[in-house]
Order: C-alpha cells, then structure tokens, then sequence
C-alpha cells in the first residue's frame, strides 16, 4: 500500500499526518510503529489521520510512535490544525475540531504560530515533591533546580512505570523554574523517550508554576528544542484551571509518499 503524507513538527515535536476524510484507511500497530521508526520509516513521535467529523471541521485521530491510539496531543492538535487549514484547505484561520477528549478550538496567528484551546483541568493534585494533573493526557509535573543535569530518560522511565501509574502510565515532566521561560523536560509514554516537546506537558507545566493561586495567568514555557510556548489560563480555585489557550510554533518539514508493509 502506498500513502502520501505530510510530517509536521511543533516545537521539534514531530508527527506524520495523513488525510483520512475518507475513512479508508486501516493501519495496524505494527504499520504504524514503523512508520514512526526513525531508521525503517519516516520518523516521529506519533501519527494522525485527519477525519470528517460532523459539526466540526475534522477529527484528529492520534497514535503514539508505538502504533497504539492514544490520549490528546496538544502539539499534534496544532500541527493537524495546521495542515486542516494550508494543506487539505478545509478550514479557515480558526476552526473547531474534535479529539480523544472532546471539541478544540484553534487559530492560526498572523506570525505562522497556532493557538489551541485546550479542555479544562478539573482536579490538579498537590504532593510534596510533586503534582499531578490532567491536559488531555495525565501528567507528573516535579520542579528541579537543575533539569539540564538530570537523566531524564532513566527517572523518567522510572516513574513513569511505577505501579500507582499502570497499567497506562503516565507522562513525565522535569521543570526548572526561574530559566529563560521555564526550561521543561518531558519523558513521554508510548514513545518511551525523552520528546524535544510536549504540549499537554507544556500545559500542565504552566498550570503547577501558579501553586495555590487563583487568577488570570500567561507563563512562558520553554521546550528542548529551545522553543517558547505561552500557556494562557485562569484559576477560580487552586486545585482547578480552565480557559486554557496553548500557543506555539508549527512548520511543516516535507511530504511524501511512503510504501507501507503489509504486516
């Protein structure tokens, strides 16, 4: 079977996204593991079909680089509403779709950047050392003194696997407050790898640096890759977060059509 493609990447977070409105295509979880294979395929963190969905513009379906569905991609939200508006042209600058989660809304900005509406945080869990919330995918968010010192694929995997979290796991994120943006790391599940970007990560991130307090925020968030984000959101109680707008960098790397294995 052969497919064309484009492959995205937001804040070096990069994904392969296909045009599915259609309903045609069926890939297994092997297929699309190797497609995300950096050595055998095309090279990502996930993969998305991009389907009609009614009283949207699209439905984003996401796929980790293991092959298996997963939960919400704020960075592969973006990217898809990238490619929804200046490469299937379906959408306009802003649009409404649908995701794992529930309705998005996203705009293009006139510098190139997108902007994502993302659902709101009901509970942010409070722990001595560390929170955990939920942005569309749970997240484990630890504040660190020096995150560039920090082996984050070995902690990170670590706990990641630990037992309170399975049998899903759950992403995990390394914070230094204070750097230039606030400097994140992120050990993702179902790449099982340090990704250069996260945005539900990003998100959660923004969310922990306001503690115990309410109000109107914007926090910058800066990625791996050296990239800034700025997370817009407000807090009526400190356990909560809603009116959540993610902005970031989007480009599309290159297309192509790839042959995918039967298997």
């Amino acid at each position: 079977m052969n497919i064309s493609f484009h492959k995205y990447e937001g804040a070096g977070n990069d994904f392969i996204i296909l045009d599915d409105r259609r309903n045609r295509l069926s890939l297994s979880t092997a297929q699309i593991a190797r497609l995300c294979d950096r050595r055998f395929g095309i090279g990502a963190d996930g993969l998305m079909l991009l389907r009609d969905c009614a009283g949207a513009d699209f439905r984003m379906v996401y796929f980790n680089a293991d092959g298996y569905e997963s939960t919400f991609c704020g960075n592969g939200g973006r990217c898809i509403a990238h490619y929804a508006s200046h490469i299937l042209e379906i959408a306009g600058p802003a649009m409404d779709f649908l995701a794992s989660d529930g309705g998005h809304h996203a705009e293009i900005l006139p510098d190139g950047r997108v902007a994502l509406t993302m659902l709101p945080v009901k509970q942010i869990r409070f722990f001595e050392d560390h929170y955990i919330l939920d942005t569309g995918s749970p997240h484990y968010v630890q504040l660190v003194e020096n995150v560039q010192a920090l082996d984050v694929f070995a902690e990170g995997k670590r706990i990641r696997h630990q037992p309170e979290f399975e049998p899903k796991g759950i992403n995990v994120n390394f914070l230094q407050r204070g750097t230039p943006g606030n400097f994140l790391r992120t050990y993702e599940r179902g790449v099982e790898n340090e990704t250069f970007a996260c945005g539900t990560g990003v998100t959660a991130a923004a969310i922990v640096l306001s503690g115990q307090q309410t109000g109107h925020f914007e926090i910058p968030v800066t990625s791996k890759a050296g990239h800034y984000f700025k997370v817009s959101y407000d807090k009526k109680s400190p356990g909560a977060a809603e009116n959540i707008i993610l902005t970031g960098p989007v480009h599309l790397v290159f297309e192509g059509n790839v042959t995918v294995p039967h298997h």
